[in-house]
């Protein structure tokens, strides 16, 4: 009996199950763009059509039904850049996620950090990204590959004004620098503001196509700021900046 119960309900619960992941991704990835907005509005016609079925309400539901058929396309072509997005997300997914131990956090971090309050001292600019579980091979591909242990006298190098590659960006994978001289997008947000620079747009740009924690130094005002998920920590000091690495990279092994 117990047998027979399960194996007539397995199907729809296993269904139930995989619809709301999917619709909890849905609303993560859509959350804080102006797709948002567009997205409550439908699950609000989306019930009120399952209302109107309901109830029998023949001429509201027929109305519904040709909106949502219109609805497909208008959304595709609004929201052509969201999805170029989604689905660009999908194939920098690593099969295998790229977790350091505790110690090479801990040497990673005070690298990085050492490396950048040094080049701030000198009124010299910096763009650095950590990769984590998104894949950044292809921006790896547009500089100059390197393979060398993260240690601060080179990144300190990299970043000098008569070195080639201090104008790109420089690409950390499986705790060693991978490339430098890498091209990053530019973020094409118009509320911006106009203190950053370019820097900072190519790690805005960065950050909203992958998870990875972009570090950048500016050479104006000599300050560093983390930018991660399209989140700016701005102002930091060397030891804020280390304590802000180790906690994003731990986040990722927890």
């Amino acid at each position: 009996m117990f047998e027979n119960t399960v194996m007539m309900y397995w199907r729809p619960v296993t269904e139930i199950i995989i619809l709301w992941l999917l619709i909890y991704r849905i609303i993560l990835f859509f959350e804080g763009t102006r797709a948002m907005q567009a997205l409550r509005g439908i699950i609000v016609l989306l019930l009120a059509f399952l209302v109107f079925k309901k109830f029998d309400f023949l001429v509201l539901s027929w109305l519904l039904e040709k909106l949502f058929g219109i609805s497909v396309i208008t959304l595709l072509i609004i929201f052509h850049p969201e999805i170029r997005l989604g689905l660009a997300q999908l194939g920098k997914r690593q099969l295998f996620k790229n977790t350091l131990k505790d110690e090479d956090i801990l040497l990673l971090s005070r690298d990085i950090s050492v490396g950048c309050e040094n080049l701030a001292k000198n009124k010299l600019g910096a763009l650095i990204a950590v990769e984590k579980n998104e894949s950044l091979v292809a921006y790896i591909q547009s500089g100059e590959p390197i393979d060398a242990r993260v240690s601060a006298d080179l990144i300190e190098a990299i970043f000098t004004p008569n070195n080639p590659l201090h104008d790109g960006g420089l690409i950390i994978s499986r705790g060693r620098i991978a490339a430098a001289g890498c091209i990053f997008p530019l973020a094409v947000n118009q509320e911006l503001s106009r203190v950053f620079g370019t820097r900072h747009r190519a790690a805005l740009g960065l950050s909203e196509e992958t998870d990875a924690i972009l570090i950048v130094v500016s050479e104006e005002r000599r300050d560093i700021s983390v930018i991660y998920q399209r989140k700016f920590y701005k102002d930091l000091t060397p030891t804020q900046l280390e304590l802000k690495i180790k906690e994003l990279l731990k986040k990722e092994n927890e």
